[in-house]
């Protein structure tokens, strides 16, 4: 499609012909978030790090996670490292958890366990387990994530560790393990898309959120920033909240090794899924403004872009036009969509991925307008 044929095509004589140009617009700005963006993750090059060891605190919050103990537990201590210690904050839990981690102690130095006080049931927050989790780490480099999740190999800790000169962040994948059914196919590509986002935009210099399954940071720059004490009232956020605050254009990088990733058993529910994504929805508002504004630009366009498509194809006679854009674009996602998810996973979710945009087109903003008038949840 030529510019001139395109700039005839809209003549602006009718309501119909502001549609193309809103249309030709937000194609433009999926454009620009796809090749300038997405790119940077589908394009990733491994940046040097440094090869020395550096002492390692593994944090892990339990609540109620007897079985995932027993199960996943093992993989951490087991971990090919010199020197760390895994930590875990066992959150008044009531079931066996206490005694899980009392059996693994006698069998493991490396294990600490760290019991939040009963007297402090009522902060009823995984930020005050994790903060004391913090507290008791032996040393600055902490490594975070969570009981009901595995490290892919027994390299993660030393993938994980790997900082470049100059960071003070490490953002890793955190993924799901692939199981039959539509509902682990939306959560492993609601995380795909996510994690193209989020690693995306680090690599832009402007980091926004992280995955508490995968996470590191150092604790100096946790305590300088006073803990989660800004969002101390807010149900989510330990991770991407916390990295919205203290990450820059400077201090922060990703690490996307296969090796280096956290595997998770999703939800098997549709309604224990809806409640995780809404708890993870209550923290999306307070991002800085210009995350917001980007991450919203995103959507925004994307969904304008696709509603007027609708519209447009029945409207419009010069119909190859329209679809000859609509085409293009989709040419360029699914080249990305390919590129990243065979850095960070997923590559059986790409052909589908059209049809999963549109779902969560749809359910994202009902799902955030529930948070409004449904009482919130706990973490766990």
């Amino acid at each position: 499609m030529g510019i001139t044929e395109l700039i005839n095509f809209i003549e602006f004589k009718s309501r119909l012909d502001y549609a193309v140009a809103i249309y030709v617009g937000s194609f433009i700005i999926q454009l620009f978030y796809y090749l300038f963006i997405f790119s940077r993750l589908a394009f990733f090059k491994v940046e040097k790090v440094s090869k020395d060891e550096l002492p390692v605190s593994v944090i892990i919050c339990a609540k109620n996670e007897r079985d995932n103990l027993l199960e996943f537990l093992p993989f951490y201590i087991n971990q090919e490292y010199d020197n760390f210690e895994v930590i875990v904050v066992n959150d008044n839990s009531v079931d066996d958890s206490a005694d899980v981690l009392k059996v693994f102690q006698l069998q493991y130095k490396a294990l600490k366990v760290v019991n939040v006080p009963d007297k402090d049931w009522f902060y009823g927050s995984k930020k005050f387990a994790l903060t004391l989790g913090i507290k008791a780490a032996k040393y600055d480099n902490v490594l975070l994530t969570d009981a009901d999740c595995k490290p892919a190999t027994n390299q993660w800790v030393k993938l994980m560790s790997q900082y470049a000169k100059n960071k003070a962040i490490v953002l890793g994948v955190g993924t799901y393990e692939q199981k039959k059914g539509v509902l682990n196919m939306l959560i492993r590509f609601e995380t795909f898309y996510t994690a193209l986002q989020y690693l995306s935009f680090a690599q832009v210099k402007l980091p926004y959120m992280g995955v508490g399954r995968n996470l590191g940071y150092q604790a100096q720059l946790f305590f300088k920033n006073k803990g989660f004490s800004s969002h101390q009232h807010i149900l989510s956020g330990d991770d991407d909240l916390f990295i919205n605050e203290v990450a820059n254009s400077r201090n922060t990088q990703i690490i996307i090794d296969e090796n280096a990733r956290t595997i998770s058993n999703a939800k098997t529910t549709y309604s224990a899924w809806i409640k995780q994504k809404r708890r993870h929805f209550l923290s999306g508002g307070h991002y800085k403004f210009k995350h917001k504004f980007m991450l919203g630009l995103l959507q925004f366009s994307q969904m304008v872009f696709i509603s007027l498509f609708v519209l447009l194809v029945i409207n419009v006679r010069s119909v190859y036009l329209i679809v000859g854009v609509f085409v293009v674009r989709y040419i360029i996602q699914m080249v990305i969509f390919k590129l990243s998810a065979n850095k960070i996973g997923g590559k059986d979710l790409v052909l589908l991925s059209p049809v999963f945009e549109v779902f969560f087109m749809i359910f994202n903003p009902l799902l955030v307008f529930s948070n409004l008038i449904i009482k919130k949840v706990k973490w766990n």
